[in-house]
């Protein structure tokens, strides 16, 4: 149960990373289809998913799910894994399941990627939190296999009183390395030969934080001691935002000449971008791994994230591309260092989170049980490389 295709978004992609390790894998599986409410591709409703496609690619979705449970074609053999655990009609399931045969139900596996659990989720800005923590209390009494992102994503589920025996760490989102890497003709640019360049990829939205990246980019600018650089924003659409406030200070930058904006980038120019950037920056608030830190660590790019949340773990604690959160000097002292040239574990980041669909097949096989998190001890895990 996939989620709609968006030139803007990693979803473009998510099905063809997943179908690649299945057909590897030699598992027989069957993708849902669902209807587009549109051709455009535009996310026009809403900042993360169209507020309307999303909804009527999910509840087309389930229509087709529940013709093949009907049918007989879905049986207790089978498991149903949902990309994404907010999906519009998922409340049929256990209606249809608690009144049939248990012979005929298949196990649900859901993908949590963010919602009501992260204080700075998009679901608070828009005042979602009331009737989606219910949700989410409903999906968690019933789903067989809960799969969280990372350790602290697990932590916050079981802080919002999730009670699911069945939650998994897959430390990790889905991507495909070798697709993103099969984008680029020939060999990477190497670094010395690539723009001084600092990229951001990240939603121009108050989760990410633009405002930090603003102010990193007028400090850099203020200090005649440091290298020129250009400071870019890539953006798969046109360049929008959940906070008026980003959009008067960007287009100021833009003018004086210290933000140069990309925006509307078809997936190959956002990856051509990448493999002319030295660095991309990131200092998101809510961001439950990023596939951006992928993309850049595949393409030569070296990657600086905050040390917060999920990202320590996901840079297997890597003191010298994770800066303390909100410190523009620590920020700065190793992005300084970082554009001089590539960072010797550049590649491994990207070759952990390419094992990311491995490791939920794992679990929904039932042999992934080093990544079950239901003891009382299950912070244990926390300070674990995982590579």
């Amino acid at each position: 149960m996939g989620l709609e295709p968006y030139k803007a978004r990693y979803t473009l992609q998510l099905q063809d990373w997943s179908e690649a390790v299945f057909q590897r894998r030699g598992i027989d599986y069957a993708i849902v289809p669902g209807e587009t409410l549109s051709n455009d591709q535009a996310i026009v409703t809403g900042q993360v998913l169209d507020a309307h496609g999303r909804t009527y690619f999910g509840m087309s979705q389930l229509m087709n799910l529940v013709k093949l449970m009907k049918a007989g074609e879905v049986t207790s053999e089978d498991v149903v894994f949902f990309e994404d655990m907010f999906q519009p009609g998922l409340e049929s399931l256990p209606y249809i399941m608690q009144q049939c045969d248990p012979a005929m139900n298949p196990k649900i596996a859901v993908r949590c990627l963010a919602q009501t659990i992260d204080p700075d989720d998009f679901v608070h800005v828009w005042g979602m939190q009331k009737w989606m923590g219910l949700y989410e209390k409903m999906v968690d009494s019933f789903a067989d296999m809960i799969l969280a992102s990372n350790e602290e994503m697990v932590m916050h589920m079981r802080v919002a009183g999730w009670e699911n025996p069945n939650i998994y760490n897959i430390s990790g989102l889905a991507f495909g390395k070798q697709e993103v890497r099969g984008r680029i003709a020939g060999e990477l640019r190497p670094f010395g030969e690539r723009t001084m360049r600092v990229g951001f990829a990240a939603r121009w939205d108050q989760e990410k934080q633009p405002d930090f990246f603003m102010d990193l980019i007028e400090a850099w600018h203020a200090d005649s001691s440091l290298p020129k650089v250009e400071f870019c924003l890539y953006s798969g659409s046109k360049l929008k935002s959940n906070n008026d406030s980003y959009m008067a200070r960007t287009r100021k930058l833009q003018q004086e000449g210290k933000l140069v904006v990309h925006e509307d980038l078809e997936k190959n120019q956002y990856y051509e971008l990448l493999n002319d950037t030295r660095v991309l920056f990131n200092c998101a608030l809510q961001d439950w791994v990023s596939n951006t830190v992928s993309e850049g660590d595949t393409l030569g790019s070296n990657v600086l994230y905050p040390a917060y949340r999920s990202f320590p773990e996901t840079f297997s604690n890597d003191p010298e591309r994770l800066y303390i959160p909100w410190s523009l000097q620590d920020a700065m002292n190793k992005l300084k260092i970082l554009l001089d040239k590539p960072h010797k574990d550049q590649g491994k980041i990207s070759d952990w989170t390419d094992g990311t669909i491995d490791r939920c097949v794992d679990i929904m096989e039932g042999k992934g049980q080093q990544w079950l998190r239901n003891s009382v001890d299950y912070r244990k895990h926390t300070n674990e490389s995982k590579y």
